[in-house]
This record gives structure tokens, sequence and C-alpha cells, in this order.
């Protein structure tokens, strides 16, 4: 059996049970890790006001966190209402000696002021959050307000940049308690930035929300995840805790009360945006891309895979360093030719890789963009590829991680790809294998039909990715030229596989990148 990671809570105690370290606990449990709660701070509260707020003793603060330090050391601590100076240095000594012996996560949350207006942080504490504690936070997760006070007014992007300059390696500026249809936050890390978003929630029983983001985030982060998956986490698992219609113990807002099936349930994944936007994405689940999927770089090779019985063949061609723009227009039409010749004689599929701009002049309806392809578009490029979405280009995107799936759900594509499900040789990736259990979340979760894709070589493998439920498996080097199994074998193994369907069920994503270091 697996041992819980733990990680510390060092915040203030809401003598209300709504925020605090009540609301950190809610969440720690509802992300599978062991909380120890370290009061920073006592305060005096109920659900509708904080009364009064007692820093502890910076010498009770260190003895709290000096027993725990060689029993239940952390793998990652968060941060919440710190009280004074004095109690955010005991919390930056400790952090710099455990770190002396093991890498560990720093995730502030800089509660410098209550939702009821109360103010926490006096000149001298907000210098010393600049100084002394964001200089080592992994993530700081500040809401607008609050990073105003440390960075001043400006966009969200500016923020974090700001806030990136003083130090912190990464920022998600929550935007739960902004007004819109939708709940926005802005990432910024090493791995990705952009809007994260949800459809709002008007829920009664927002109070903590803060508190259970940037835990859960901690709790991701102690998990193995980078900091962009973490983040995607940590917005599922606080969004699942709000809900519409709920009880409030009290006269003011009720607490946010984390579900432990978050993980597991579609609707709460969410979607990241280059830009703000204006609604969530329209998905459809039909896909003429199923079964057995053939990856090619040569034109007459598709061709003769669609005349063997594939429903569906991806031309996958690169352009060669220094090839002159007109040799290499006519090498793409020529290969492009007798493939897409072939899948309108067949009634398959054809899908042209990366190359969206020329599949519209060549004819073709169907392009396949990794992530890379979408980073490198620029507004008008994003603008011209929408256009084009919406006059009936089809379109299928890669992911690796959580955060390229949130990117992917943003663009509404006609399937998801998930890879590498096995590992791989035909292309250089930083990425650990997905595994049978990632594609199969990846099957669950996803608002369009998922195609699983990396180091398939066996039809036996083939049959597994289809009882995960997902809607087709890519095979590159089993269907090449001489390939030892032929194309009704593939197609039987997937029909077999298919059959069978997902009896496990499916369980939690795991990373796909080493975490704690990024």
């Amino acid at each position: 059996m697996n041992q819980r990671p733990v990680i510390w809570s060092i915040a203030g105690l809401d003598s209300g049970g709504g925020a605090g370290l009540s609301a950190d606990q809610r969440a720690g449990d509802a992300a599978g890790v062991h909380l120890c709660p370290v009061a920073a701070a006592l305060t005096a509260q109920n659900s509708v006001a904080v009364q009064a707020v007692f820093p502890v003793p910076p010498q009770q603060l260190e003895a709290q966190v000096a027993a725990l330090a060689d029993d239940l050391p952390p793998t990652a601590i968060k941060t919440g209402l710190l009280g004074g100076v004095e109690q955010l240095r005991v919390v930056t000594r400790w952090v710099d000696r455990l770190r002396e012996r093991a890498p560990v996560a720093l995730v502030v949350d800089p509660v410098l002021r209550a939702s009821t207006g109360a103010s926490f942080a006096d000149e001298a504490l907000l210098r010393a959050y600049r100084e002394e504690l964001l200089p080592r936070a992994s993530v700081v997760t500040p809401n607008r307000r609050e990073a105003a006070r440390l960075v001043g007014e400006g966009s969200a992007a500016a923020q974090a940049r700001a806030l990136q300059a003083l130090g912190a390696a990464g920022v998600c500026i929550t935007g739960g308690d902004e007004a819109g249809p939708l709940a926005l936050d802005w990432l910024a890390s090493r791995h990705a930035s952009g809007w994260l978003t949800l459809p709002r929630r008007e829920a009664s029983n927002n109070h903590g929300t803060g508190c259970c983001f940037a835990t859960a985030l901690a709790a991701a982060l102690a998990q193995g995840f980078v900091t962009a998956d973490a983040a995607v986490i940590a917005k599922m698992l606080t969004t699942s805790g709000l809900h519409v219609g709920a009880a409030s113990p009290g006269a003011g807002a009720g607490p946010v009360v984390p579900s432990a099936g978050f993980i597991r349930d579609p609707s709460l994944l969410p979607a990241l945006f280059d830009a703000p936007p204006k609604s969530w994405p329209q998905h459809r689940r039909q896909s003429t891309v199923e079964g057995v999927y053939g990856i090619t770089d040569n034109g007459a090779h598709a061709a003769r895979l669609f005349d063997a019985g594939l429903r569906a063949v991806q031309l996958r061609l690169k352009r060669a360093e220094g090839e002159a723009e007109d040799a290499w227009q006519a090498r793409l039409h020529a290969e492009v030719l007798p493939a897409h010749e072939a899948a309108r004689r067949c009634g398959a599929t054809f899908v042209l890789n990366d190359h969206w701009r020329e599949a519209l002049r060549l004819g073709v309806d169907f392009v396949h963009l990794g992530q890379e392809d979408l980073l490198a578009l620029d507004d008008a490029g994003r603008h011209d590829l929408a256009e084009a979405r919406a006059c009936g280009l089809r379109l299928g995107l890669s992911s690796h991680s959580l955060w390229e799936l949130a990117r992917a759900v943003a663009w509404a594509p006609d399937y998801i790809a998930c890879g590498p499900v096995w590992p791989t040789l035909t292309k250089a990736m930083p990425w650990r294998p997905q595994g049978l259990g990632n594609l199969a979340w990846w099957a669950a979760m996803a608002p369009a039909p998922v195609v699983g894709i990396g180091g398939v070589l066996e039809p036996r493998q083939l049959a597994e990715m289809a009882a995960t439920g997902a809607r087709a498996g890519c095979v590159v080097r089993g269907l090449a030229p001489g390939a030892v199994h032929s194309v009704p074998q593939w197609q039987a193994a997937w029909a077999g596989g298919a059959t069978q369907g997902n009896a496990a069920g499916f369980g939690a994503p795991s990373p796909s990148l080493p975490g704690l270091g990024d």
C-alpha cells in the first residue's frame, strides 16, 4: 500500500470552521494526502466576519514545526495566514533547513485581507513576503486584490510577471471571486501559461476557496505533478466543493466541501485558453477517427493502407531543413494527392499532420496539430484557425499531460490524442509513458473522443488500448511496409479489445513529467 504524501499547512485557525486550517484539512483529505495543520495565527471569527487575529508566538510556531520535522517531514508546504514578520521568518528558516535534506515544494497563499475587508498585513509583512517568502515559493496563489497589494495594479499576466520577478517560480492568480459566467485563473508556470477556466458555480458555500485551492495545489505537487498539472487538479478539487443551494451553518457563506471523487468527474475538467474566453467551448462526441488509426510518412503507403481496409490514416510529413518553398510545396502536393484520392475512393478519413494552411489549399478537411503547433500561433494564426474550424475544418490535437489536455479542451477538437501510452522511438520527447491507466482516465474525462498513441508494436497492445474506452489506437511501425502483422490482424485485435470494455473502471491520473523540480 502506497503511503500518502505528507504536506504541512502553516496557516490560521478559523474558529468558525470555514477557512484556514479547517478548509486546508478538508482539501487535504479530498486530495488523498496526510496534512499536518500548523497554527501560525488564531482568529476570532464566524461565518460573517473576522473580529480579531492573534499571531501565535514565534517560539510556539517553531516548536510545532520542529516536532514534525523528523517524524513527519513534508514533501510540500502550504502557507496561509501567517500573522506577522516573525512568524514568516520561522517558515523561511525551516523551508531552508528542510530543503537541505530533500526537495520541498512551497505554495504561498498570501492571505492579506479577509473577504469581509479586514486587513491581515501591514507594510512590514508585505515587504517580508516580497523579499523573503516569495523568493522561496514554488507557486504563489493570490487573488487579484492580493496580487495588487504585493505588486500593484495591472493585468493578471503583468502581475504574474512581477511576482515571478520577485522570485516565485510559478503563479496562479485566482479569479473565482470575480464576476462573469466563467471562473478564470491566470496560470504562469515553466510549462504552461494561460487562463484556466471552468463555468462559474453560483454557490452559497464559497468560504475558504483560496485556502482550498492552494492546499490542493500543494497536495498535487507532493504527489509528483508539475505546477501546471497541479493547478488543473487544484481547480477541479476546489470547484467540486462548491455546491449550489448548500445550507450554511451560520448567517454567512458556508464552507467549501470538496469531494474525494472530484478526480473522476468529467464536468470538472477545465480548459486552458490563451486569451480570456467569452464562452465555454461546445464539444461534439462524434468522430470519424475510430478503431485502427494508421500513421505514415508516405502518401503512396497511406493509399495502400486505405485500400487494405483502414478507415483512418494520418500522413505525417516534415519539411526538411533548408528545403525551398517551391520544392516543399511540390513534395507536399505529391504526397497528399494519392492518399487523399484513396480516402475519397474508400469513404475513409484522411488526416494531414501539422500543415493546416496547406491542407486548406489542397482541399484536405482534417488536420492533426501538436501542442507546439498551437503555441507557435500568433493572434492572427489563432483567429484564422478558429475561422477555418467554423467553416468545417476538422481537428485532432495531441496531449501528454493534464495541462495539455486542458489546452486541447479549449479548442473543442474532433479528437484528443493521449500519449505516449508506451515508450516510443518515433520521436524524442520528455514525457513518461502514460500507461493504460492514464489512457483510461483521458477516455473517461475528455469531452472529445480520445485516441491512444505511442509504442504500439503488437496487436495485444492495441487490444489493451481498445479496452480502456479509447475511440481509436494509432499504429506506426506496426503498419510500415514489410510489417509482420496485416491490417486485418490489427483490426481484429482492436475489435476484440473493444468488446471487453473497461471493466476495471478508471482511477486517478499519474504524472507524466518529473515534478517538484519545475
